[in-house]
């Protein structure tokens, strides 16, 4: 249908155990103000890639949806996550002609990719 359009990704969740865990894990990891109740909403944040975040589907051992965030300094962050209890996945990798990442699982095992432009 050349007259149809291309669905945006419009909202995604973090599903987890223990959501109060997550909530300090994220919430001072990427500066996110968390909100209460048993949908605890995390606003959009500024900076992002204009027009919305883009995607793509992968090969993997397990299904799963991962979420890539954009940091302001890579090792850092890495630091960080790990001091928060994150544990270390993927060492920082240059994508050619794009960002650096690094990828990091939280303390329920959830994959994150750590993103600096």
């Amino acid at each position: 249908m050349a007259s149809d359009w291309a669905r945006p990704v419009v909202h995604w969740e973090i599903v987890a155990r223990d959501p109060e865990l997550l909530r300090e894990f994220y919430g001072r990891l990427f500066n996110w103000q968390i909100g209460d109740g048993p949908l605890m909403a995390i606003p959009a944040g500024i900076g992002g890639p204009e027009g919305g975040p883009a995607g793509h589907i992968r090969e993997g051992e397990h299904g799963g949806v991962v979420l890539y965030v954009q940091v302001r300094d890579l090792r850092a962050s890495l630091a960080a996550a790990t001091e928060l209890g994150a544990k270390g996945v993927t060492a920082p990798v240059h994508v050619p002609g794009g960002p650096t990442v690094a990828g990091v699982q939280d303390p329920e095992g959830n994959t994150v990719m750590l993103v600096q432009q």
